[in-house]
């Protein structure tokens, strides 16, 4: 079993950064692959980042490509979002997701844990 803590959410201005934080209970977090999505009001789930157990992959949804990055650190047991250049459309709640020995799927399908999620609001 693994529980997933997502903070690091809130209001920030159109332009403006926020760094998301995942904090894991699993005591062999180094083998889970750990992924973001998010989700808008009245849309579907949607892929923003992840990374491999391994940590040596990563892959990005189109609409976050060139402004948000992923990153683990194990020894932390922590996963990152680094958002950067926010724009109102990346206005959600953010989950955190992991699963065993993947390499950072984009199907929120695959993930069997899930965080409580943290809204991320960008104002115009």
């Amino acid at each position: 079993q693994v529980q997933l803590v997502e903070s690091g959410g809130g209001l920030v201005q159109a332009g403006g950064s926020l760094r998301l934080s995942c904090a894991a209970s699993a005591r062999t977090f180094s083998r889970y692959a750990l992924g973001w999505f998010r989700q808008a009001p009245g849309k579907e789930r949607e892929f923003v980042a992840a990374v491999s157990w391994s940590g040596g992959r990563t892959n990005y949804g189109d609409s976050v490509k060139g402004r948000f990055t992923i990153s683990r650190d194990n020894a932390q047991n922590t996963v990152y979002l680094q958002m950067n250049s926010l724009k109102p459309e990346d206005t959600a709640v953010y989950y955190c997701a992991a699963v065993r020995f993947s390499l950072g799927s984009s199907r929120s399908d695959d993930y069997n844990y899930w965080g409580q999620g943290t809204q991320v609001t960008v104002s115009s």
